[in-house]
């Protein structure tokens, strides 16, 4: 077991299924030669693979997931890089109508054994077009998978998860977390979908989040344990299938939630969990649910104006103690 960044964890389980099946292979926009992807993530690999099996496209998102659409379909398990979350917006009708409806509409007689790897978030700069989150975009389309790692073991286990799935599997990133090390094991492992992960317990509220955001809550739970407040922090991992248990046994014990994702408010994550949990442990909760979110406004350019889009450990820790 070694500390590594979750770039290399995740480049580490890429590697490793490539080796593991022939059949896998990678697409998208400078992932090849030279370059390795807009995050470096595929670095390397098309020196070790060939570039038959790390392959270079065209600027065009329809193109890489229409072609990879059609590979899954015919035998082989493409991995296709879209460069930014955003463009997958280009892609909607091969990714949404095409990849996620073929094994329904064919009456379950073909799969599409498709991983579909973006990167989302702010933080960087990049304005409105290359740092949105629309997660909530994909989990409302029946037949997708989405696993939301936000650390480098869990990386690396999704990944090969991903790979081996049958489905379709979009794999969002976060432009944030690429360079957080964590020890990752050696060996070969996977995660399973739809099994969460409690990143610390605690016994006054629950916090569940996604991406950059769960390095925030855990940052804000150890400022909080200062204050005689005990914060416990739910890690989905994968947002279809969602692991709802794991969720309402915390609630259940804390009788407090908040939910912390860098979404835009309207339509978010957020409130499809508040309302799942409204649903199913109403009976337990001891003050209303919190979201804390982006405004629903464009990510802006400038530096401080996009500091305050982003949620932040202040607004974080000021929405748990609005109700404890």
């Amino acid at each position: 077991m070694a500390e590594i960044t979750y770039r290399e964890a995740l480049k580490a389980g890429l590697r490793e299924e490539m080796l593991r099946d022939e059949r896998v292979f990678i697409m998208g926009e400078d992932v090849g030669l030279n370059w390795g992807g807009a995050f470096k993530v595929t670095k390397g690999l098309a020196e070790e693979f060939g570039e038959a099996r790390v392959r270079d496209t065209p600027i065009s998102e329809n193109t890489i997931a229409g072609a990879a659409v059609g590979a899954a379909i015919t035998g082989l398990i493409p991995v296709a890089e879209i460069m930014f979350g955003d463009l997958i917006t280009l892609a909607m009708d091969q990714v949404c109508n095409q990849a996620a409806k073929m094994r329904y509409m064919f009456g379950g007689q073909t799969s599409v054994p498709l991983v579909i790897r973006s990167v989302f978030g702010g933080g960087k700069n990049l304005a409105s077009h290359h740092s949105q989150s629309l997660e909530s975009w994909f989990m409302h389309t029946p037949g997708l998978k989405i696993a939301v790692p936000a650390f480098a073991s869990d990386a690396k286990g999704l990944i090969k998860t991903a790979i081996r799935d049958p489905d379709p599997v979009m794999f969002f990133e976060h432009k944030l977390v690429y360079d957080k090390k964590e020890e990752v094991p050696d060996e070969d492992y996977t995660i399973p979908f739809g099994q969460a992960k409690v990143r610390r317990e605690g016994a006054d509220v629950t916090v569940w989040g996604t991406f950059f955001m769960l390095h925030k809550a855990l940052e804000v739970a150890d400022e909080l344990e200062k204050e005689g407040i005990s914060v416990e922090v739910i890690d989905p991992r994968t947002l279809a299938p969602l692991d709802t248990k794991t969720l309402i046994e915390s609630v259940k014990k804390t009788g407090r939630l908040v939910l912390v994702t860098e979404e835009t408010k309207t339509g978010a994550t957020t409130a499809e969990i508040a309302a799942i949990v409204q649903e199913e442990a109403f009976d337990w909760l001891d003050a209303p649910i919190k979201r804390v979110n982006a405004p629903d406004t464009p990510v802006p350019f400038s530096p401080p104006l996009e500091q305050y889009f982003i949620p932040d450990n202040k607004r974080i820790a000021q929405a748990i103690r609005d109700i404890v």
